[in-house]
């Protein structure tokens, strides 16, 4: 039976799944990564494929923009699906010396949203990702030979005129990636149990405004997905 938003078969995705933002960007790693990808789910258009890597089965699948929307595909995934690894490939902007096409591993999410606070009891809540699969990602990353930086993130809910003295405090912080999904995904994972990693590109530079090229973002997608795909593998 498929859940609200997912109208999968029981069955057709597996126990771990890859999640960018974009259902189109799921579908190119799908077809450029996984062997033999089925198109498993299209409800709402929100695009999702089962293949397999290495002969294990691996989900990939669209989760939408912001908190909000990824909560809701991340619960049903949990919930209804028995999803128990989650990893989301996308990108963030980056303040203080991160570099462009950086990739970074979120190893927590502090946000401007109050959905962790709503889910416990107002206070809050330290959204951490999963040890043993950000321990892997770094072993994989040096086995790659790819560059990568555990840091702390920002996941906010205003793409558009949040508030203007929010980037001092991640400055002064040392937060070095803003985005709209991290935080969220890691509170769930806590309070679903399953376990959860955000791996970021960094396609926007707040100091100076640039922004990476679209065919530089697709290169960096495939860096991403390559690296999660290697970090759940068993052992």
């Amino acid at each position: 039976m498929s859940s609200a938003h997912i109208d999968a078969a029981p069955g057709q995705i597996a126990d771990t799944v890859l999640l960018p933002g974009d259902p189109l960007r799921a579908r190119f790693v799908a077809q450029a990564l996984l062997a033999d990808p089925q198109q498993v789910t299209a409800r709402r258009n929100m695009l999702g494929f089962t293949g397999t890597w290495n002969g294990r089965p691996v989900s990939v699948m669209g989760g939408g923009m912001g908190i909000p929307s990824t909560a809701i595909y991340v619960t049903e995934l949990a919930r209804s699906y028995g999803v128990r690894r989650i990893i989301r490939i996308g990108t963030c902007g980056g303040l203080g010396d991160v570099a462009m096409g950086e990739v970074l591993l979120a190893q927590s999410g502090s946000t401007d949203s109050r959905f962790n606070r709503m889910q416990f009891g107002g206070h809050d809540l330290a959204a951490s990702a999963d040890f043993g699969l950000l321990r892997a990602a770094v072993d994989s990353a040096a086995e790659q030979d790819l560059a990568v930086r555990v840091a702390n993130v920002f996941s906010t809910d205003c793409f558009y005129d949040g508030d203007p003295q929010v980037l001092d405090h991640l400055r002064r912080h040392h937060i070095i990636g803003v985005e709209m999904e991290t935080a969220g995904l890691y509170g769930l994972a806590m309070r679903e149990g399953f376990r959860a990693l955000a791996i970021l590109t960094v396609s926007d530079l707040f100091a100076t405004g640039e922004s990476m090229p679209a065919a530089e973002r697709e290169q960096g997608l495939i860096r991403m997905a390559k690296l999660a795909l290697a970090c759940t593998e068993p052992g």
